[in-house]
């Protein structure tokens, strides 16, 4: 794999920088036992810039680094295999469906173009993934998901934005800190599947979410954990 690095402007969260989701599992392939499914952190260090080649430098202990110019962006390694008995038992495609209209980015969107959860994008060319409380649930979230393309990269970034809605992005302005992946199996091109959220708690201006990633037939294909930090606000529109 090229080890030059670069997020095209189409995977944007904020107007001018790369989603969060997509970035750190794109860093992610570049980590020894991650094509295997092996599970890897990433830290964001900076917003990432788009259209913009950076750099990859690599650590003597199997850290993987990305850098524009002197400024470090992020930063990747192996993580020990995530915990499959800590989710939530998945529902069905239909009840993730029925969750959709719930989603408040419908009423209000802090980043609409962002290229997993904006609603200003067009379907064809973004996930616009709706992630709604279920009924009869007061955290847990779902989305309807029938990916039009498989990859690693899509499989974190359908698990990052989620995550930010349980964690209540809706009424603060959140960025994403750290994720921790670990993706199984790959998604089916044209199969419906669901992605479920929900909140870990708060420790100041750090907010935790889980979220997982299921087949229709309810098979986990993938899950992680995320550190979403407090900012003020304005911030994240501004990047």
């Amino acid at each position: 794999m090229s080890e030059s690095f670069v997020v095209p402007a189409r995977f944007c969260g904020p107007p001018n920088s790369g989603n969060g989701g997509w970035t750190s599992g794109h860093l992610a392939q570049l980590v020894d036992g991650a094509q295997d499914g092996g599970a890897v952190t990433v830290h964001l260090r900076t917003p990432p810039p788009l259209d913009t080649e950076m750099a990859i430098s690599r650590g003597d202990d199997g850290t993987v680094e990305v850098w524009d110019g002197e400024i470090l962006v992020a930063q990747a390694f192996a993580a020990e295999p995530m915990d499959e008995t800590e989710i939530p038992s998945p529902v069905t495609h239909a009840q993730a469906v029925a969750a959709g209209p719930a989603y408040e980015g419908l009423l209000s969107h802090p980043l609409p173009t962002c290229f997993v959860c904006g609603t200003g994008r067009d379907p064809g060319d973004a996930l616009c993934l709706h992630t709604g409380r279920l009924a009869g649930h007061t955290t847990a979230r779902a989305a309807a998901w029938t990916p039009r393309e498989s990859a690693p990269e899509l499989v974190w970034a359908a698990l990052d934005c989620p995550g930010a809605w349980a964690c209540g992005v809706a009424g603060r302005e959140l960025v994403l800190g750290t994720m921790t992946a670990q993706v199984r199996d790959l998604p089916r091109v044209g199969a419906p599947h669901v992605v479920m959220a929900w909140p870990r708690g708060q420790d100041g201006r750090k907010y935790y979410s889980g979220t997982c990633l299921y087949g229709a037939d309810g098979r986990l294909l993938a899950q992680a954990e995320a550190v979403w930090v407090g900012v003020d606000a304005g911030a994240v529109r501004s990047r």
